[in-house]
């Protein structure tokens, strides 16, 4: 009789924990595209880079940076997109499962108001009169 050493995951606990790698990945993803497109130069810099007064001399070539760099933005970008339509996909289940059990859905939620809005206006003071017409300056006629 061979007994099997792996445990039984319930779907709920395993669609959790996945859940949670989804989180971890996004997270990740986000912190590298804002690195990574810090550390790349603007499209002016490449002018000055030709013309010997750039660092031309990098790690990766004089162009061999932008490429790569870009090329590892675009992958994580892509990670970050795809990790963002499977959040969006488990928040809508979840948004699923809590309708299943019978709560309201909260756009559907009417809140009774006790006063009308109109209250909650602020009214302007009432403005005095002019005491005496010398108060109001005279216009001009036009001919």
């Amino acid at each position: 009789m061979l007994m099997s050493s792996a445990r039984f995951v319930a779907p709920q606990e395993a669609e959790n924990m996945l859940e949670t790698v989804v989180i971890v990945v996004h997270m990740l993803g986000a912190l590298g595209v804002v690195a990574l497109v810090l550390l790349q130069q603007g499209k002016g810099a490449d002018a000055g880079a030709s013309f010997g007064s750039g660092a031309s001399g990098t790690v990766f070539g004089s162009q061999g940076t932008s490429t790569f760099l870009s090329r590892v933005t675009g992958i994580l970008a892509c990670a970050f997109f795809i990790t963002s339509l499977s959040l969006a996909y488990f928040a809508k289940d979840k948004s699923d499962q809590a309708n299943q059990i019978g709560l309201p859905d909260p756009v559907a939620l009417e809140v009774q108001q006790s006063k009308p809005a109109t209250e909650d206006v602020p009214v302007l003071e009432e403005q005095k009169p002019a005491v005496n017409a010398a108060d109001v300056p005279q216009a001009q006629e036009q001919k």
